[in-house]
């Protein structure tokens, strides 16, 4: 434990680790998924992380071109220590505050360790999640799901809400009819087809520390 913290154990370095877990990532790219971190810190992040080998840098392929950083792999290995410890201290989360935050990045995470294969069962679904304006696509395919999806096809279901309503649905704190009722959510698509979403992915809540 005492060794892991010496290489991870830095503020805001699980976090670095947590938005690469989605893929490389430019230095802006970091900074716009990390709001409020210091350009400094994040310099530091990341130079001490390419120390411990769990990140390194590539230059991309043109057309893009440009230096990204990844995880090595490493670093990939933290993906389920992040998950376990992500969901821990979701347990004990207070109720959802105006200006909460959820970057595409962390969702696409968190939805894939939340993923309950077992109630996937029904058709081919594709789900756009919508948040402050910014998307994220989720296919289930035969008990299967992929995340971020690519699918070229337009989504079966569309659900558009703030950041704090989408941890509340995904808790399980609130549901959808509900949110619907009091027009905290915009769905487009069928509601029955949203409610199997929010059972397929389903968050740990306050209750469960309780319990």
């Amino acid at each position: 434990m005492a060794r892991a913290l010496d290489l991870v154990g830095g503020r805001w370095a699980l976090l670095v680790v947590r938005d690469l877990l989605a893929g490389p990532k430019r230095f802006g790219e970091l900074q716009e998924g990390l709001p409020g971190i210091p350009t400094n810190v994040l310099t530091s992040r990341l130079r001490e992380l390419e120390e411990a080998g769990v990140v390194q840098r590539q230059v991309q392929a043109r057309p893009a071109g440009g230096v990204v950083y990844a995880l090595t792999d490493y670093g990939r290995e933290l993906e389920e220590p992040v998950l376990q410890l992500g969901f821990w201290g979701a347990k004990t989360l207070g109720p959802p505050e105006k200006g909460d935050f959820i970057s595409m990045d962390s969702l696409a995470l968190a939805l894939r360790g939340s993923f309950h294969p077992e109630k996937a069962r029904g058709p081919q679904r594709v789900y756009e999640l919508r948040i402050d304006g910014k998307s994220l696509r989720v296919a289930v395919k035969g008990g299967k799901a992929s995340i971020p999806a690519s699918s070229p096809k337009e989504p079966d279901v569309v659900i558009e809400t703030a950041p704090g309503i989408m941890s509340q649905l995904l808790t399980g704190s609130t549901d959808v009819a509900a949110a619907l009722s009091s027009g905290r959510i915009r769905l487009d698509g069928d509601r029955a087809d949203a409610e199997r979403l929010f059972e397929m992915f389903r968050f740990p809540s306050r209750e469960d520390a309780n319990a």
